[in-house]
């Protein structure tokens, strides 16, 4: 019997989308025109095929599961409780600074519109507001945060189908001419940047418990998720490309300033519009996901059992009030910027351990999956590489910097946090049960 309280098929995937569709779409188009020109189409191509690549790794490894949990369940049964408990507690943490990032972002975009907003006090007090108010729609069910992510969705998607639609009769041919010297410094950087773009999608595996279906359902949301979600960004690029020319890389708010171009003033602000829709419905996104990572923890005993309990409405109310608790002081204290490009380090936490839990979990007879990763095991092992080829870069444009400004030891650092953390929670186990934990 259907359970309509749970996330069906298409609401999975307007859940997908909505994760993976925020502000990058909208401002990150002159971002990576300034590093690379008009070849920052091929460098989302890149992206499209490395993400398409560790996305059909979730796709496989999801399929096997019908639990909450993600790049954490997975981890732990590929490889042990351990390294599970390195890759969840980093998706928890990620997944709320990345949630603070989302909310300062809101009140950054509002500031087109009411320039205080963006600055200060009353920009804290906004992001504020929005965790709050997320926090506390989620503790009243599912069934209304299901549909609010719908709607919001919907209202996401129209204004860049408009978009590309119309400016595709508006490009100019010779705004693609110009290029620049490619090295493997600003190619990496401009990776990635567009990367972030991408996560997200990850987030789709950490609630199967609250959906219909899930072994079979999940995969096929990811793989739809970054279809729509890729040829959603390269068209993008292209009609920012094609209308704006060299002054794209010097946008900030590039598909905007497109518009602008081709519809006039109405058309800029319909988009400034909708890149508030987009920040505000990838935060509904991010308010039901982040909790789901403490209640998987929670569920496996790495935690206490107090965070996966559940309300009278069915939604985990004290992983949400403690994920809004932490979110609060780093929204009071962090810069969308500095928050973002943390977040996006961090993700290769998870990507990495679930692209090689594909070659163990194939292995094991007791665990069946509804998609197979095609090629054998090359998929997954080019998506580890590449990963690291990532992490490298970015390492190699951090040396001397300061610990602040340093992308990979800020963004890896849980994991140095988490060791001591892992093993105080095993002892509090195995204390309070008295038997010895295997």
């Amino acid at each position: 019997m259907e359970d309509k309280s749970k996330f069906g098929l298409v609401s999975i995937i307007l859940l997908g989308l909505n994760g993976v569709i925020g502000s990058g779409v909208f401002l990150l188009p002159g971002n990576a025109y300034a590093l690379v020109g008009s070849q920052s189409i091929w460098v989302y191509l890149f992206d499209t095929l490395l993400v398409s690549a560790i996305a059909l790794c979730f796709a496989e490894v999801g399929g096997m599961f019908d639990k909450t949990g993600g790049a954490y369940l997975y981890s732990k049964e590929a490889f042990g409780e351990f390294v599970g408990f390195e890759v969840g507690i980093m998706k928890w943490a990620v997944g709320i600074i990345a949630w603070a990032s989302m909310a300062v972002g809101f009140a950054t975009a509002l500031g087109a519109f009411w320039p205080a907003a963006a600055t200060g006090t009353l920009k804290n007090i906004i992001a504020v507001t929005i965790l709050v108010v997320l926090g506390i729609i989620n503790i009243l069910g599912i069934k209304i945060a299901k549909y609010l992510n719908n709607i919001v969705t919907i209202g996401k998607l129209i204004p860049l189908i408009f978009f590309v639609a119309v400016g595709i009769f508006f490009i100019k041919g010779g705004n693609f001419t110009s290029v620049k010297p490619i090295t493997s410094n600003n190619f990496g950087n401009a990776v990635i940047l567009v990367f972030y773009a991408f996560t997200g999608f990850e987030a789709l595996a950490i609630a199967a418990g609250d959906m219909e279906n899930p072994k079979k359902n999940v995969p096929i949301a990811i793989i739809v998720t970054i279809a729509v979600a890729s040829i959603i960004y390269i068209l993008a690029q292209v009609v920012s490309i094609g209308t704006l020319g060299a002054s794209l890389g010097k946008s900030t708010a590039p598909i905007a300033d497109a518009t602008n171009v081709f519809v006039g003033g109405f058309g800029k602000t319909f988009v400034t519009l909708a890149t508030l829709v987009s920040i505000g419905g990838i935060n509904i996104a991010a308010s039901f996901n982040t909790p789901r990572s403490g209640v998987a923890l929670a569920e496996y005993g790495i935690l206490p059992k107090t965070v996966s309990k559940e309300n009278r409405f069915g939604s985990p109310s004290v992983a949400i009030i403690i994920s809004v608790l932490i979110a609060i002081p780093l929204v009071i204290s962090g810069s969308f910027v500095q928050l973002a490009v943390i977040s996006v380090v961090s993700r290769f936490v998870q990507y990495i351990p679930t692209c090689l839990s594909v070659i163990v979990l194939r292995k094991r007879k007791d665990l069946e999956t509804s998609f197979r990763v095609p090629f054998g095991y090359v998929l997954p092992i080019v998506a580890v590489l590449v990963s690291i080829w990532l992490l490298y870069n970015t390492w190699l444009q951090d040396i001397g910097k300061s610990l602040m400004n340093n992308r990979l030891l800020v963004g890896l650092g849980g994991l140095i946090i988490g060791i001591p953390l892992y093993f105080l929670f095993r002892n509090l186990e195995k204390n309070n049960s008295g038997v010895k934990v295997e």
